[in-house]
């Protein structure tokens, strides 16, 4: 099995995001696979280059996505196609 890169962990949080909606720390760390203090970390760097938001969820903080952590994404997604070795 492949350690992920900073990047695969970039774009799994994204995703999750994306897919679950405004999540706070512990469901966006379980949805990851992360530990919540790496978690924390990563939601951190994300949310400092403007590609997720802080949203206030049922009293708490959560995180949502922003239009250019979407861009960000599709992007991150498209380069992984090319990275991939050929499925022939």
């Amino acid at each position: 099995m492949n350690r992920r890169t900073r990047y695969d962990i970039y774009m799994d949080t994204l995703e999750t995001i994306r897919r679950k909606g405004s999540r706070g720390i512990t469901r966006i760390s379980y949805a990851a696979n992360l530990p919540v203090d790496r978690a924390n970390h990563v939601i951190a760097v994300l949310h400092e280059k403007g590609l997720i938001k802080e949203e206030d969820y049922g009293g708490t903080k959560g995180y949502g996505l922003t239009a250019r952590g979407g861009e960000f994404l599709r992007a991150l997604q498209t380069v992984k196609t090319y990275l991939e070795p050929d499925a022939s």
